[in-house]
């Protein structure tokens, strides 16, 4: 896997590495989804910089999207993923009924984050995430190892 440039991933990377839209990226940074932990915009020409973190905070939030959950209630769970699980969120897998997301627990406890809904499950092993980031940003590569402000600048491979 290549190291993270020691400033962040710009929103323009974190977006292609996450496999979102900036739009998408933007308004989650707004309305305090997930806020770009290395640098936050602060006006006009400024650039928010994400930590690698942030990338997996930010795939888990899209595959409960692709999973049918809607934003809202992605933020609620998101929530209370964050509140139970710190900085671990890799180590934990999330059953997902319909509307609803469980958090399973080592010991085989399902909690329901959101306390509603019931349906067929779905497993989301969240160790997964950091996998497809890894693969995400292995595809890209460097522009070069050093530019002159020391941080790497990643470009798509080009192909033939």
């Amino acid at each position: 896997m290549e190291s993270m440039p020691a400033d962040g991933w710009s929103g323009t990377r974190t977006a292609e590495v996450v496999g979102i839209t900036y739009r998408q990226l933007d308004y989650w940074a707004r309305t305090d989804l997930v806020r770009p932990a290395m640098a936050d915009a602060k006006g006009s020409g400024t650039r928010r910089m994400y930590s690698y973190r942030n990338l997996l905070e930010l795939k888990i939030i899209k595959q409960l999207l692709d999973a049918g959950i809607r934003l809202e209630v992605v933020r609620e769970v998101f929530t209370e993923l964050r509140a139970r699980l710190g900085d671990d969120l890799t180590a934990a897998k999330l059953v997902i009924s319909g509307s609803s997301a469980m958090l399973a627990l080592d010991d085989g406890e399902l909690i329901d984050l959101v306390r509603k809904g019931q349906g067929v499950l779905n497993i989301l092993a969240l160790g997964s995430v950091q996998s497809e980031v890894d693969a995400s940003i292995s595809q890209l590569r460097p522009l070069a190892e050093h530019t002159g402000n020391g941080a790497g600048t990643l470009l798509p491979a080009t192909h033939g």
